[in-house]
């Protein structure tokens, strides 16, 4: 994890050597105050040199002011720096959440993996930053300050060394409990994230019900939960500190006490007994600097692990290292003895044999739960198949570049989603280098630029959260215009009119007509007005093609598509 942790490191090695210079500066003024004292005690004070006493302490006081500007550059670009090395974490974090599967995203909750690209990665920061700049204070400091108490008095130095090998057992031990606690403190956290989320997005449907009461329920709960795993943590961390302060109390007093029987000996004179306690006090500042640095060290690590958890996670679909683009010509697409199961639990397709001829319209109805949309999905590979194969103009889906599949496939999915941007935006989303008059030219083939020009804003208008500010047809048609401006070798319609009413379902229809001409297009639909035109219909059911023909020759059979038709 720490190898991981320091590679990020490297971008930004002039501001991290900068930070660590700061810390050795900081340390070596800490180590040298108690020296100069005891010089200044020994032969200035006695000898009544006060001008070269004061001099010295001006030059102390320079040192301290030194110290100062190191503090603030440490604090200042030691933040920075943490800060660009989270900014890196998170862009990888985020882009390895864009090349993972639909799989992955069927089984993770949205506030699950918001809280792993906020909270977890702002303790890793705080971990970044604070980590090798505190290890190296403090071990400058310990190690300094415990060869020149034993250069100045070796045994009160072994009473320092006995008490620290008592301390760093219980540290450890103390350390582990504690890290257990906090990796159960994220989890909780990402699941009540998670929970707010939800219980947010849904907001309107809770209303709608008047279910606000058990929204409670369920968040109380999650909040319940993490309230206990937090309780965990802060016992962990109590019994650390109270044992870390027993220590730091014991020090002193044990260096006082053995001191004082060394005086009472005359083994030991009260100058050397000071500077013995400042060095003490030297010594303590970094032991609860480290002490700290452990607690920053197990929540960062455990944030690190849980990034490592999801960087390790490889995607299902993968591409071939020989993967070329796909190259569309006639855009014919064909199916195979297709099979396929989500989590090869259930068949969902069995043995499915489909050919879309180039520029042919294809409509595939059927009840719902029978496969359509899923068909559908591993045509673009958002999925794989199980069994069989599926061709693009007689290259196999897996053997070219998924990028360039899906820019040769445009899909208007059943589930639009509308960003929290403005209507511009989100149609340019189709093709994000598109010019204003090209994106004004799809609103119009969708049928949304009179709405657009009736808003405050026109195609400036924020369209709110998930477009709130839309009506259903609207965001419909929005993704609409969208493939219009992406303008793609093939389309597939997942019910795409299904939000719009008729009259504005007739004036989509035209111009997904005009659209489809030379184009292969397969529409998936339940309202069957829609597919009576196609050149051909196939009707799936339970997986299987149960019929296909056109609109007049199945209804001549009399068979499923005549029971769906007529109902």
């Amino acid at each position: 994890m720490i190898k991981t942790l320091f590679s990020y490191f490297k971008p930004h090695m002039k501001i991290f050597m900068a930070d660590m210079f700061c810390a050795f500066l900081v340390a070596a003024v800490d180590l040298a105050f108690p020296l100069i004292s005891r010089r200044a005690m020994y032969d200035l004070l006695p000898e009544k040199k006060y001008q070269a006493f004061f001099a010295v302490m001006a030059i102390v006081a320079g040192a301290y002011l030194l110290r100062a500007v190191a503090q603030f550059i440490m604090t200042y670009w030691g933040h920075t720096f943490g800060v660009r090395v989270e900014a890196d974490i998170r862009r990888d974090l985020f882009n390895h959440f864009q090349v993972l599967d639909f799989e992955f995203y069927d089984k993770n909750r949205t506030g699950n993996l918001m809280n792993r690209l906020t909270g977890d990665l702002f303790e890793i920061t705080e971990l970044a930053h604070h980590g090798p700049e505190d290890v190296l204070i403090s071990t400058l400091t310990i190690i300094g300050s415990l060869i020149f108490m034993f250069w100045m008095e070796w045994r009160l130095a072994v009473v320092i060394a006995i008490l620290i090998p008592i301390f760093l057992l219980v540290v450890v031990k103390n350390r582990r409990a504690m890290s257990q606690a906090s990796l159960n403190v994220k989890k909780r956290m990402a699941d009540i994230n998670a929970e707010i989320e939800s219980r947010l997005s849904g907001i309107r449907t809770s209303k709608a019900f008047a279910n606000e009461e058990v929204d409670r329920e369920h968040f109380n709960d999650s909040n319940e939960l993490f309230k206990n795993s937090k309780k965990d943590h802060y016992k962990a961390m109590g019994r650390f500190i109270a044992s870390q302060e027993f220590f730091m109390g014991i020090m002193p007093v044990a260096v006082i006490a053995f001191g004082g029987y060394l005086i009472m000996e005359g083994k030991l004179n009260y100058i050397d007994l000071i500077t013995f306690t400042l060095f003490v006090s030297t010594f303590v500042t970094p032991i609860r600097k480290l002490s700290n640095f452990s607690e920053i060290f197990v929540s960062g690590t455990a944030g690190l692990r849980r990034f490592m958890e999801i960087m390790a996670v490889e995607p299902v679909v993968v591409e071939k290292e020989d993967a070329e683009p796909l190259v569309v010509d006639k855009g014919e697409v064909k199916l195979e003895n297709v099979t396929f199961s989500y989590n090869n639990i259930k068949e969902v397709l069995k043995g499915i044999d489909l050919d879309v001829r180039p520029g042919e319209t294809v409509a595939i109805v059927g009840h719902s739960g029978g496969g359509k949309t899923t068909l559908c999905q591993l045509i673009p590979r958002f999925y794989d198949v199980t069994g069989g194969s599926i061709t693009i103009d007689g290259q196999d889906v897996r053997d070219v570049t998924k990028s360039s599949i899906r820019q040769n496939v445009g899909i208007v999915q059943q589930d639009v989603f509308i960003f929290a941007d403005t209507i511009f935006e989100n149609i340019r989303y189709g093709r994000p280098d598109a010019s204003y008059e090209e994106v004004v030219e799809a609103a119009k083939r969708a049928e949304i630029f009179d709405d657009i020009m009736a808003m405050p804003d026109q195609f400036d208008t924020y369209v709110g959260e998930r477009g709130t500010k839309l009506s259903g047809g609207q965001k419909q048609r929005v993704s609409i215009a969208r493939i219009f401006l992406k303008d793609p070798k093939i389309l597939i319609l997942d019910e795409a009119t299904s939000a719009l009413d008729t009259i504005t379902e007739n004036h989509i229809q035209e111009s997904f007509e005009e659209l489809a001409k030379g184009r292969t297009t397969i529409v998936i639909a339940h309202r069957l007005s829609t597919v009576r035109d196609a050149d051909r219909i196939v009707v799936i059911e339970d997986g299987l093609i149960v019929e296909e023909g056109t609109h007049d020759e199945l209804l001549l059979e009399n068979g499923e598509y005549a029971k769906l038709y007529n109902a």
